[in-house]
């Protein structure tokens, strides 16, 4: 995936509200943009750190650009738009790269499934039946280690999903939940059992049930970001999660 137009670089002045974000760019300009970041962004920001943003001309819009990119106080460069996550799921599996999940015959967008009202990222259909994948987005890096953990914040929904998930697969049905590592400098993704130990509970559940645990990690740069391989998943023994 190229980012086009190119990204523009600025420096963050401060994330605000949420959604908001106040950056200069590299000419001077003061900008407040959207952070399209539902997350805490633990460890992906600094006062001061270097981001990348898209600029929009789209007169209906109430800010002028997007954040897309930021240099982490580890020195790495995160994909923060969450939105992304998917697109760059869909543009791999179009392109093979994704091998466990080669071989669909089509795919389908947001589709309603589960009894707890949800909708599952993608769809794939096969010859002998469908799978269904929920993507998420991993940006949690530390210091000294190259394991990214996910998620950065307690995640209900989150949670909600691996217990779909986990339904279908007792039913039979094939499950997924892809982890895209929007981190550079990675070599392994596992539960942020410090931040949610509910989600990593989750997570261990689902994959007894059946549910296919992958993990793929980025190339990133200012100029695109493209899925390139897979990632182990590193899941806490079950003592852990007591």
């Amino acid at each position: 995936m190229r980012f086009d137009p190119p990204l523009e670089e600025g420096r963050l002045l401060r994330r605000y509200k949420r959604f908001l974000a106040d950056i200069e760019t590299s000419s001077g300009e003061l900008l407040t943009i959207h952070c399209p970041n539902t997350g805490s962004m633990l460890n992906c920001l600094s006062d001061g750190c270097r981001v990348w943003f898209s600029r929009s001309d789209n007169p209906k819009r109430k800010l002028p650009g997007t954040w897309e990119l930021s240099e982490t106080p580890q020195g790495r460069l995160a994909c923060v738009n969450t939105a992304r996550a998917n697109a760059l799921v869909e543009e791999a599996l179009r392109a093979g790269v994704i091998g466990e999940l080669a071989g669909f015959t089509a795919l389908k967008r947001e589709v309603a499934y589960g009894v707890e009202n949800s909708r599952a990222d993608l769809r794939l259909d096969y010859p002998d039946g469908a799978a269904f994948v929920e993507v998420k987005s991993v940006t949690l890096g530390f210091e000294g280690t190259p394991v990214a953990a996910f998620p950065d914040a307690v995640t209900v929904r989150g949670a909600k999903h691996l217990r779909e998930l986990a339904a279908l697969a007792r039913q039979g049905v094939r499950a997924v939940q892809l982890y895209c590592v929007n981190l550079s400098g990675i070599e392994a993704v596992r539960p942020a059992i410090e931040v949610d130990p509910a989600y990593a509970a989750e997570l261990r559940e689902a994959q007894t049930a059946g549910v296919e645990i992958l993990a793929y990690g980025v190339a990133i740069s200012c100029e695109e970001i493209r899925l390139v391989r897979p990632l182990p998943v590193l899941l806490p023994e079950p003592a852990a999660l007591v």
